[in-house]
């Protein structure tokens, strides 16, 4: 993976190779951080790379900070300007991933969130597929998703992915392509780093938030886009096992994932085993939106290079 050449750190924007933190960093030792991943997708048609859901990210960034007593300075108005300003430095005219991390700061050994100082830093990368979109072979993982009450699964907590890191080399050990979770309770979750759909006899169908799922951004869009584009309403519901084995499709969905076809799972065929017709049409509605070729959903995306006027506070100065 290409390195930036600007990334934002301790207040100000700087070359990549003096974006350094100590070993003593409170979360690199305890995982005390969180994160987002944001994408922006490069139409050459129109000479414009366009920033996917950017504020979205940005309010759920704020939420999983204060879940874990994070409550850093910068608005979400702040770090969409940030986030624009990083990227037009970089000069990216490719698909592009920006990784905003807020994680404690301090340099001391002491497993707490209290009396600790949250640090902001952002960088952003070239990014292709995360995973292939013809169609994975899947299998359910020996691993349990992280329980709520253990690890709020709702947020994206640095230390909360080695839960996926484990599920993900199982999975990739045992030859397959991605992992589906269980949660505590035996019911389906989500894949290891995105949320799942099923489609059974035309009806849309994903986990309930109530099962130890990320509340994902790219979820929120699917079900919108299969209301809006296919007629369907999605129902939230637990989902058995088993379930997975005689739906007629299965897809993830995440902003790494994008909308990724499932054809395989735990060595039983989905279906006919090809993409099915809910998932293409999907993946296509979907490829135009992010891309900025679909009026309808362009309050989705930001323009970088040519912005359109957004009514955002002047930023202020930082302390270095």
């Amino acid at each position: 993976m290409n390195k930036p050449r600007f990334v934002y750190f301790r207040g100000e924007f700087v070359p990549f190779e003096q974006a350094k933190v100590s070993v003593m960093t409170h979360g690199l030792n305890y995982g005390t951080g969180c994160f987002e991943g944001i994408r922006a997708y490069w139409n050459p048609q129109k000479s414009e790379l366009f920033i996917l859901e950017m504020r979205a990210h940005f309010e759920r960034l704020k939420k999983s900070a204060h879940m874990l007593y994070m409550d850093f300075s910068e608005s979400v108005d702040e770090l969409c300007r940030l986030a624009l300003e990083l990227v037009k430095k970089n000069d990216y005219r490719e698909n592009i991933y920006i990784r905003p991390l807020v994680y404690m700061g301090d340099e001391l050994i002491g497993v707490r969130l209290h009396d600790l100082h949250p640090e902001l830093a952002m960088f952003c990368v070239p990014m292709g597929d995360y995973v292939k979109t013809s169609g994975l072979k899947v299998c359910v993982s020996s691993w349990r998703r992280i329980d709520d009450n253990a690890v709020p699964a709702r947020a994206k907590i640095t230390g909360a992915y080695i839960n996926s890191a484990l599920a993900k080399t199982e999975a990739v050990k045992r030859n397959y392509d991605e992992a589906i979770f269980l949660n505590p309770d035996g019911h389906v979750s989500e894949g290891s780093a995105m949320n799942i759909f099923l489609v059974r006899d035309g009806q849309l169908v994903t986990p309930a938030v109530n099962h130890n799922i990320l509340e994902g951004v790219t979820r929120r869009a699917v079900m919108e886009l299969a209301r809006r584009e296919l007629g369907l309403e999605t129902e939230e519901r637990s989902i058995d096992r088993t379930e997975l084995y005689v739906a007629d499709e299965v897809f993830f969905c995440g902003t790494g994932a994008q909308i990724a076809p499932v054809v395989e799972i735990d060595d039983r065929v989905v279906a006919r085993g090809e993409v099915g017709p809910v998932t293409l049409k999907l993946m296509e509605a979907y490829r135009r939106a992010v891309r900025g070729e679909a009026e309808a959903y362009l309050s989705w995306v930001t323009p970088v290079y040519q912005e359109r006027k957004i009514e955002l506070p002047a930023m202020p100065a930082h302390n270095a």
